[in-house]
């Protein structure tokens, strides 16, 4: 029986509807229901949230008014009761054992600095999948066993640390919009903790269905890429030739596809080609918006 006080830390930017089903998940932990806290932040959301959050007796909401999912990250982890902490999103659907789970990887890892637990995507008609589902569940998945292995890190949309490792490694850089996870990631390796990926610590993740979803979700991906860039000093001529990379049109990756076993029939194959189009055009524009000036986006 584990008894370390966990705080479970979910911002939030307009999507009240999401987050009272992660709530809701959250509220019915096999974990005891004493020895943990929900905290909501409210990224400066138009959606009304204070009047979902206090149905829910584990839940307390602060407010954050600066845009960023990491700066409110960190404004949840500046109140946080917890020695231990679990990160994830106001759109996912946590296991009844999530926290039960997280936590005792955590414990049982000599040194342990995060624990990245298993992300599922879900399907709005599983029976039938939008060209964009499709591409997500393919070429987008979040592999979290991958992060962990190569780049050192997990995504926060199933995250678990302990205050202490925040506490010397210091908070997620509240100037990232996209890849503070991976920024944060990187300085626990390198201080020298354990991380592990924990397949029995799992949520559930809606995929992106309509190209609008996907266009924020890529735009979102290269305004990290491009801050985190403009961080290490990187020098102009690399960001062109990343930019002129990108003109290249993507026939590799569109034969790839039309081989692929996984797609189904010619018109799922031309779908999924049309979207690997619209992914390579979205990246082309942003990275153009960015190099002129333009900020990240925040979704």
């Amino acid at each position: 029986m584990y008894t370390s006080f966990v705080s479970v830390i979910i911002p939030v930017f307009n999507d009240s509807e999401r987050l009272k089903l992660c709530l809701q998940a959250l509220e019915n932990q096999t974990y005891s229901k004493n020895l943990y806290e929900l905290i909501v932040v409210d990224n400066a959301s138009q959606q009304e949230i204070k009047s979902l959050v206090i149905q829910f007796s584990q839940a307390k909401l602060t407010y954050e008014s600066q845009p960023g999912s990491y700066i409110a990250r960190n404004q949840g982890i500046s109140i946080a009761k917890g020695e231990i902490l679990a990160f994830t999103d106001s759109d996912c659907i946590p296991a009844s054992d999530w926290i039960e789970k997280g936590v005792k990887n955590l414990l049982s890892t000599p040194n342990c600095g995060l624990v990245a637990g298993r992300i599922d995507f879900f399907f709005k008609n599983p029976k039938k999948l939008t060209p964009v589902e499709l591409y997500e569940n393919i070429e987008m998945p979040f592999n979290q066993e991958l992060n962990v292995q190569e780049t050192h890190f997990g995504v926060t949309a199933n995250l678990f640390t302990f205050k202490h490792v925040i506490d010397n490694v210091g908070s997620f850089d509240e100037k990232l919009k996209s890849g503070g996870d991976r920024e944060w990631g990187e300085r626990v390796f390198q201080a020298g903790y354990q991380q592990i990926y924990a397949d029995d610590t799992h949520v559930k993740h809606p995929a992106r269905n309509s190209f609008s979803q996907l266009y924020k979700r890529i735009a979102r991906f290269e305004g990290g890429k491009y801050d985190l860039m403009v961080r290490k000093n990187i020098s102009s001529f690399k960001v062109v030739i990343s930019l002129l990379y990108a003109l290249i049109p993507p026939f590799k990756a569109a034969y790839k596809a039309w081989k692929n076993s996984a797609l189904k029939g010619v018109r799922q194959k031309m779908q999924f080609i049309i979207v690997i189009f619209f992914v390579r055009y979205v990246i082309i524009i942003e990275r153009i918006r960015l190099y002129l000036g333009g900020n990240s986006r925040r979704d």
